[in-house]
C-alpha cells in the first residue's frame, strides 16, 4: 500500500528536516545496536553530495526520508546504488510511507541509470527486512564496507 496523500521531494544534505530525522534514525538504532554498528553518514564528508536524499511530507509534516548513493568499486562507478538512512518516525509507521519512500528512491535511481538498488541492514530489524522482501529484495552477497562484517545483511533487486 502507497499512501497517496504523501509528497515525496529531494532535499539538499543540509535540508533541516532531513537532518533531523536522521538524529531519530541514529536515536532508534542506538537502541538495537551498538555504536560501531551504525553506518551513517558524515555530511562533512564531500562525497555527501554524491547521495540523493528525499523527504517524505504528510500535509506538510516531514515523518520520512531516505537516500540513495552511487556505489564505487576500485574507484569506478558500479550501475547499482545504494539505499541509505531509509526512516519513517514512529508515529507515522503503518500508513505507506515506507512502500511510497522505496517506490520513488527507486524511481529516482532508474532515472539516473542504476539498474540495481542494494542495502545494508541487521539482523535487529525484521520490519524493516519484511518490508525489502515485500518489494522485492533478495538475499546478496556482503558488499563494500559491509563485506567483512558478519553481522551485516544485504539485499538487491534488479531495478531493470
Amino acid at each position: 500500500m502507497i499512501n497517496s496523500d504523501v509528497e515525496y521531494a529531494v532535499v539538499d544534505s543540509g535540508n533541516s528536516d532531513l537532518r533531523r530525522l536522521i538524529a531519530k534514525l541514529d536515536e532508534e538504532l542506538l537502541e538495537r545496536y551498538p555504536q560501531e554498528r551504525i553506518y551513517g553518514v558524515d555530511f562533512d564528508h564531500p562525497d555527501v553530495r554524491k547521495i540523493i536524499f528525499i523527504i517524505a511530507r504528510h500535509r506538510g509534516e516531514a515523518l520520512g526520508c531516505g537516500g540513495i548513493r552511487p556505489l564505487t568499486e576500485n574507484g569506478a562507478e558500479q550501475p547499482a546504488a545504494e539505499l541509505k538512512r531509509f526512516f519513517v518516525d514512529r508515529g507515522s509507521r503503518k500508513m505507506g510511507i515506507a512502500s511510497g519512500m522505496l517506490k520513488y528512491l527507486e524511481d529516482q535511481a532508474r532515472g539516473r541509470g542504476f539498474r540495481e538498488m542494494r542495502l545494508e541492514t541487521g539482523g535487529d530489524q525484521p520490519e524493516a527486512i519484511a518490508l525489502y522482501m515485500k518489494h522485492g529484495y533478495r538475499p546478496i552477497d556482503r558488499f563494500g564496507i559491509y563485506a567483512d562484517n558478519p553481522e551485516c545483511l544485504c539485499y538487491g533487486k534488479s531495478l531493470d
